[in-house]
């Protein structure tokens, strides 16, 4: 019997390929997300060999989305949202003005109509969600300032898009393309029909409008309810169907209800779900899922790039590429100052916000689609975004690398009362301590370890990423480094060589693994104690040479059996 499994075949190409690439460009030190579209081109319809379908892992790539962004909003709250609104709103609209203005003069040059000029420009100027996200994730600076900055400018500019392909077909005939005129809606709000470009876009604003007073008013309640019936049943497995059903469940009422993008519908419902003392456990829950989902967005992309492309139009490349990466990066870093935001924050938003992606894909497929946009022009744009695409873990990389003199500049020129300990290079700038513990990450369990120190007047210094908690340190008089414990300059500052403690208490464990390697080669005698989730972990950390290895499993047991002895020798 012949099977039909186009699914299955999909799945096991994509998953298999972006294992395979993944793993290379992780050998040659380059980021995976390389790997991942060099194995959607390998099984694209542009390349000899297997090519997988196309539609089936566009959808998959979808629900990578929808995943990724409501792991992003169970990380945020309404108030960290709103505390950024500040720069976000000003910032995403005059990144996406001045961009725009960009993508159109090069469109201008090309040939093109105003009507082709305007959906090119906006294409360009709108950042992927995901490509950021997932880059901020694996710095671990999601939850940092400039964390929320990037996500409440993106989260602005996911509302620009949807204004903006509300008004697109309104506009199409008057921009020389097909002319739709009227803007229909079903759904919540019934049948609605709107000819004016004004009542188009109340219609559109009423709609996200109602979204959001329904979650902040129903699924308040609504949606923690369920979690934590589900987590009384005492099943991981209901708990775990609950999650998902409320992260795709609220996603796609919000779409076919409101209007509103998927992807927002479902950074709402882990917004909401943040609120909640379940949100870490779901978090948890929902991490595997979304890690191999989000293989398949950056696999989806891969599969549309047609590679002679680059040879049969170089030259428009090379200028989309570069309004892509040196415009949206240069606007963002200069809107972000002038807006009185530090020089570290101006460069993160700068190399955040220079890719595009699935939302410049879906405007300028309706570009084509209303006679706009010509083909080629979706061509040079999904060329510009892959190869933004790959280039924007690069800058980060060298972000990172910069951040030593970044920090020293910045406590020269604007925090003149910041403490000799912040990061800077140089043996000039090493810490004065000795015998001294190092803490590596100051979370739920580092800044547990940090009291208990301190308690016990034990000389402390903490190397910590998120910079408001560095300077909450710093006001209580305590020895603080701001930035990767994996920085050389960092670690060298710390005086390991002096030290008597280095600590690990991040829960990344490949992260942990080098960290407890770099401290090793610093020092032998130094007494290394790190955390570990699993037997793996603690294998893999013990083999780096750490001294004690604590993992939470076996602390708990360890507690439940020495109280039952105490009360048997009592009675």
């Amino acid at each position: 019997m012949i099977h039909q499994t186009p699914l299955i075949a999909t799945l096991v190409a994509t998953l298999g390929l972006a294992f395979v690439f993944g793993t290379i460009a992780n050998r040659l030190r380059l980021p995976t997300i390389v790997g991942y579209l060099i194995a959607g081109v390998v099984i694209g319809p542009f390349t000899p060999g297997f090519v997988a379908d196309q539609a089936l892992a566009q959808q998959l790539a979808e629900v990578g989305v929808l995943l990724l962004m409501f792991g992003v909003g169970l990380h945020l709250s309404v108030q960290e949202l709103f505390s950024v609104r500040a720069i976000a709103v000003p910032a995403a609209f005059g990144q996406i003005g001045l961009v725009s203005l960009l993508g159109g003069g090069l469109a201008h040059a090309m040939g093109w109509t105003i009507g082709a000029a305007i959906v090119f420009g906006l294409s360009l100027s709108v950042a992927s969600t995901v490509v950021v996200l997932r880059t901020l994730e694996e710095r671990r600076l999601l939850e940092t300032e400039r964390g929320r900055i990037a996500v409440g400018w993106l989260i602005v500019e996911d509302v620009a898009v949807i204004l903006a392909l509300v008004l697109l077909p309104l506009f199409a005939e008057t921009l020389g393309g097909l002319g739709q005129g009227t803007t229909r809606t079903t759904g919540l709000f019934g049948w609605f029909e709107t000819q004016t470009v004004w009542g188009a876009l109340s219609l559109t604003v009423v709609k996200i409008g109602a979204f959001v007073l329904l979650m902040m008013v129903v699924g308040k309640r609504v949606i923690p309810w369920v979690l934590h019936y589900s987590a009384h049943t005492g099943s991981r497995e209901l708990f775990r169907l609950a999650v998902l059903a409320v992260a795709l469940g609220v996603a796609y009422g919000a779409a076919e209800l409101f209007g509103v993008s998927l992807a927002l519908g479902a950074f709402f419902a882990g917004v909401i779900l943040a609120e909640s003392r379940l949100s870490q456990r779901a978090a948890q829950e929902t991490l595997p899922l979304r890690d191999a989902f989000a293989v398949l967005f950056f696999v989806s992309v891969g599969m549309l790039f047609d590679p002679t492309i680059l040879v049969r139009e170089t030259v428009p490349i090379v200028a989309t590429f570069l309004v892509i990466v040196a415009g949206n990066a240069m606007v963002a870093f200069f809107i972000t100052l002038a807006l009185r935001y530090p020089l570290r924050a101006a460069l993160t938003m700068g190399a955040s916000m220079s890719q595009i992606g699935e939302f410049s894909f879906i405007l300028s497929g309706l570009g084509v689609a209303l006679k706009l946009l010509p083909e080629e022009g979706r061509d040079l744009i999904l060329a510009g975004a892959i190869l933004s695409i790959l280039v924007n873990p690069l800058l980060f990389a060298v972000l990172n690398r910069a951040m030593p003199w970044i920090a020293e500049h910045e406590r020269e020129d604007n925090t003149p009362d910041q403490p000799e300990s912040v990061s800077r290079k140089g043996e000039a700038n090493m810490t004065q301590l000795t015998g001294h513990a190092v803490l590596v990450g100051h979370g739920r369990v580092g800044s547990r370890v940090a009291e208990a120190l301190l308690a016990d007047h034990v000389s402390l210094l903490v190397i910590e990423e998120r910079q408001e908690v560095v300077g909450q340190l710093h006001a209580r008089g305590i020895e603080a480094f701001s930035g990767n414990g994996l920085q050389p300059d960092i670690l060298n500052a710390a005086n390991l060589a002096h030290a008597r403690w280095f600590i690990s208490a991040i829960p990344n464990p490949f992260e942990g693994g080098n960290l407890v390697q770099q401290a090793r080669a610093a020092n032998p005698n130094l007494e290394i104690i790190a955390r570990a989730h699993t037997d793996a972990e603690v294998e893999h950390l013990g083999k780096f040479g750490a001294n004690l290895i604590i993992m939470g499993e076996q602390e708990i047991a360890r507690g439940i059996v020495e109280h039952i002895r105490a009360s048997r020798t009592k009675h």
